[in-house]
């Protein structure tokens, strides 16, 4: 080839190649591309969870600026003179009456607040789904600590982003919310009424705090948001994702498709299957109709009014807790030098340390069960949860922890559609709240070793087949079905730590962290089920048992019942 021939240039022919190449000569473009397309993403039905909450994210914000263009986030009083007749001529604050117009008087307005509200729903619901797909099956190990917490702090926002939102036509049913709010803010000592005044702009109900939770909740937290998905992304992508454990799957490869052009084709078609299933929803069901409720006004609070379930269950708390206890008050003067100050724990105790023991242990528990197993090593297989029963049994207890409260937050429409006592709703309720967890744990963790119990039955012996045989001997038996190759490779190849003794330190001693540590390596292993070794395996098959047995006499004439 001669010298000109090898510097010249690419030129593209097309306008478009033209343009692209323009660009990819300045910022070198089309190397990160063949990197990133390169790149191999497993294939599994669950890790869909993420999809879907990063696309209704990204419907919520196209939604979300349509509705920007329409909606006045001022407190401002005004008298309502729009299409809704029974609110005509009702004073009501501009946000409000804005909210109005963008569901009556906007061509599809409605429509959008429907998709906006709807798609928030799925958004929390989406993430906090994915997050348990995570725990379960073990995601959350090094390498991938940082991005559990990223992914903790991602269900923070997205919950103060559905809560900000939900507040801001400044309806009967979202103004109910903020007084909680207030009342939360009000409990804390000393600085809480400075603080709720500072917010509010004055004695509740105020008038700054629908323009600031639109501040918050238009750019601020989308920014968030935003940011940690990215990094979130990066992160899974230097990482590279987490697979199941399969024939030909290890911790050092990644079986599955690239991402252009397979991936990026599926991804791109199921963007459009999750907005079309919001926008059909939104079609079909309304939600949050705020022209039923009438303006925000602080002396009625309504009957049957419940939060958006990723609130509710902080308002469920509140209701469980009790005033006294046995003659014990939550609620004390304290006096100070400047006058007496009210601590009001029966509001403080249910607003925070519910949600902090939940998010405690979920940003934690990378490293309890690190510091428990001892184990430092790279992890990219996930465990099946029945793996790993002791997990399976706190992630259940979390779960029932957190409906146990979010049925609380509904007590009132339980009494009232059951016809039973109110009274008797809130006692039980308060049982569960401290049994449910207990409960869950013990039958989920039981559940996951009876299920480990049955895998190591089914690679020893087969697969039950239901049908009954006679041996020319007389004798009866089950015909069992050996499994494939491919089965017994995921029965049988997974992880199962055992107790972990307390080790003396270089000096021979054993500290008191190094006791506590045993102790919970013992909770969480003393009962294990041990996989099947290629030596019981063998000895099983040697002894032809159920289906060698079948298979052999199944050749004969086997009387068949």
């Amino acid at each position: 080839m001669s010298s000109s021939a090898a510097g010249r240039e690419y030129q593209p022919k097309t306008s478009v190649g033209k343009i692209t190449n323009f660009v990819d000569t300045r910022v070198g473009g089309s190397a990160m591309v063949k990197e990133f397309g390169r790149k191999i993403f497993p294939d599994h039905w669950t890790f869909m969870f993420g999809e879907v909450a990063l696309y209704s994210f990204v419907i919520l914000l196209l939604s979300g600026t349509f509705l920007t263009f329409f909606f006045d986030p001022s407190m401002a009083e005004t008298h309502y003179d729009g299409s809704y007749v029974p609110l005509r001529g009702i004073e009501m604050s501009v946000a409000y009456s804005s909210s109005l117009d963008i569901s009556f008087d906007i061509r599809g307005g409605l429509f959008m607040r429907q998709v906006h509200h709807w798609s928030a729903l799925l958004f929390v619901a989406a993430v906090s789904v994915h997050m348990l797909r995570v725990f379960f099956t073990g995601a959350f190990r090094k390498p991938r600590e940082l991005n559990w917490v990223i992914g903790g702090v991602l269900l923070i926002l997205a919950m103060a982003a559905g809560f900000t939102g939900y507040s801001l036509p400044d309806d009967l049913l979202s103004g109910n919310g903020l007084r909680i709010i207030d009342g939360v803010i009000k409990s804390i000592p000393v600085v809480g009424t400075y603080i709720s005044f500072f917010l509010f702009g004055g004695e509740f109900p105020g008038t700054e705090i629908i323009p600031r939770l639109y501040v918050l909740h238009i750019l601020l937290i989308p920014a968030l948001i935003l940011l940690l998905i990215a990094i979130h992304l990066f992160l899974v992508v230097v990482h590279k994702h987490t697979q199941f454990p399969g024939p030909g799957r290890t911790n050092d490869n990644v079986v599955g498709f690239p991402v252009g052009p397979v991936y990026a084709a599926k991804a791109g078609g199921f963007f459009f299957i999750v907005f079309g299933v919001v926008a059909a929803i939104s079609a079909a069901f309304t939600i949050n109709p705020i022209w039923n409720y009438g303006p925000y006004d602080p002396s009625p609070v309504s009957a049957g009014t419940q939060p958006d379930w990723y609130i509710g269950w902080v308002d469920g708390a509140l209701r469980l807790m009790p005033g006294i206890i046995a003659g014990f008050p939550f609620e004390w003067e304290i006096p100070f030098p400047w006058g007496v100050n009210t601590l009001s724990l029966n509001v403080l105790l249910p607003a925070l340390v519910p949600a902090g023991i939940v998010f405690t242990m979920l940003f934690a528990w990378p490293w309890i069960e690190a510091w428990v197993t001892k184990d430092r090593r790279e992890r990219h297989l996930l465990d099946r949860p029945r793996n790993a029963p002791t997990r399976t049994g706190v992630g259940v207890a979390g779960v029932v922890f957190y409906c146990v409260m979010w049925a609380a937050a509904s007590s009132d429409l339980i009494a009232t559609h059951f016809m039973v006592s109110l009274n008797d709703v809130t006692y039980w309720l308060r049982a569960l709240f401290f049994i449910g967890p207990v409960i869950g744990f013990i039958v989920a963790r039981r559940i996951a070793l009876a299920l480990q119990r049955k895998d190591r039955e089914i690679v020893l012996h087969g697969r039950e087949t239901g049908r009954i045989v006679r041996l020319p001997h007389g004798e009866f038996i089950e015909v069992h079905e050996p499994v494939d190759e491919y089965k017994r490779y995921k029965l049988t190849t997974f992880d199962s730590p055992q107790v972990l003794p307390a080790q003396a330190d270089v000096n021979g001693h054993i500290t008191k962290g190094e006791k506590r540590r045993a102790w919970a390596s013992r909770f969480f292993f003393e009962d294990r089920v041990a996989p099947v070794t290629p030596a019981e395996l063998e000895e099983a098959h040697s002894h032809g048992h159920h289906g060698e047995v079948a298979n052999e006499h199944d050749k004969a004439s086997i009387s068949s019942h």
